[in-house]
């Protein structure tokens, strides 16, 4: 977890944005974003529903929750004055911008609601000078893409945890199990092992449903020869994890051996392209054109992967219209696949740090096969 420091830091960091940005106030809704700048870890049940909000202005940070946070946000938020509003938020807004001096207030326009956005339109409205809301993009998530030594740490841990989960798996992996009872036996395993939770539901598709990159756990009894997809990870102080390996049970036959084969190749082949000054579209094609060379174009149809911290899913991620430039300490997934209709699908992923000269595979239990 970060020490007070870093929040200073982060927070200096911001405000060198903000400087350039025409708005006064940044209003920061997204729960992660929020804990990244605050240590306030209190996490929103859903979209609807917050947990807080903080503003922040050239001098001044003020965290925004209810009643049910007050003791945690004093607590972990100790940088922040802490407002507590009473029904909503709308009610403590007009206290907030006259206190801040807010005119004009920037907003994460990719995760505001319309509801709220509207709310608090009204209050700027209702100002002695009347004010606007003005996109903010997102700053905060900008920020997050290149992590610090602790959050490295923090991944390499949740990481580590939810390999040897992963081994147990494997070793109890058998034909007749269901998809369903091993995806519970890794949310069981992970929480035994000291895991906040897992930090997405865990996928085990097994045969045909491994055609489906994001397939839905279901009764299907695990059987001989065929494909089985495990993706899973782990949130461990509060930083989360993902990998992915396709398992056999028995002997594969040589369309199995063929396509995992290219699946692997085309993983380490990005893995030693990626490199910091490197765009993440280049690494993409790396993977991409070798699938497309072995005749499995059509059937390679997401991302080759993306960056992981606070949530599973941030950025960079890895695609033409999702292209960044990848920099030093950026930790990221490298998760090529193939998946065929009515027959089954690969996907091998593992975890790296970005380096000056390369990269740094974070895994550190190998769990492939060697065909």
């Amino acid at each position: 977890m970060a020490n007070p420091t870093s929040f200073q830091r982060r927070l200096e960091k911001l405000r060198k944005l903000l400087a350039k940005q025409p708005f006064d106030t940044f209003l920061v809704s997204e729960q992660w974003n929020r804990a990244y700048l605050s240590g306030f870890w209190a996490e929103d049940m859903q979209l609807t529903e917050s947990s807080g909000f903080l503003f922040i202005t050239e001098k001044a940070q003020v965290l925004a929750t209810d009643f049910r946070y007050q003791e945690q946000a004093e607590k972990e938020a100790s940088g922040f004055q802490v407002v507590i509003y009473s029904e909503s938020l709308g009610n403590a807004l007009p206290e907030i911008f006259h206190s801040l001096g807010t005119r004009n207030l920037g907003f994460e326009n990719h995760h505001l609601t319309y509801e709220r956005f509207v709310k608090i339109r009204e209050a700027l409205q209702q100002q002695e000078q009347k004010g606007e809301l003005i996109p903010a993009g997102e700053l905060v998530e900008g920020l997050r893409t290149v992590k610090e030594l602790e959050e490295i740490q923090a991944i390499r841990n949740s990481l580590a945890l939810t390999e040897s989960v992963l081994e147990t798996i494997l070793s109890e992996a058998k034909v007749g199990r269901t998809e369903k009872e091993m995806a519970w036996r890794i949310e069981q395993l992970m929480r035994e092992a000291g895991a906040q939770a897992v930090s997405f539901p865990p996928i085990v598709a097994s045969g045909p449903s491994a055609a489906m990159p994001h397939a839905v756990v279901s009764d299907r009894k695990l059987q001989e020869s065929e494909t089985i997809i495990i993706d899973l990870g782990a949130r461990l102080a509060h930083y989360c994890s993902d990998m992915t390996r396709t398992v056999i049970l028995g002997e594969p036959d040589a369309k199995t051996r063929q396509i995992y084969a290219i699946v692997r190749e085309a993983q380490l082949r990005a893995m030693s392209a990626v490199r910091a000054g490197i765009s993440s579209s280049e690494v993409d094609q790396v993977a991409r054109q070798h699938i497309a060379a072995e005749g499995f174009a059509e059937n390679f149809g997401h991302g080759l992967g993306h960056g992981v911290g606070l949530a599973v899913h941030e950025k960079p991620g890895f695609g033409k219209k999702s292209a960044m430039v990848l920099q030093e300490n950026m930790v990221v997934t490298i998760e090529p696949g193939i998946y065929v209709p009515g027959w089954g699908g690969v996907r091998l992923e593992n975890m790296v740090r970005v380096t000056d000269d390369g990269c740094e595979n974070l895994n550190h239990k190998d769990l492939f096969y060697s065909f």
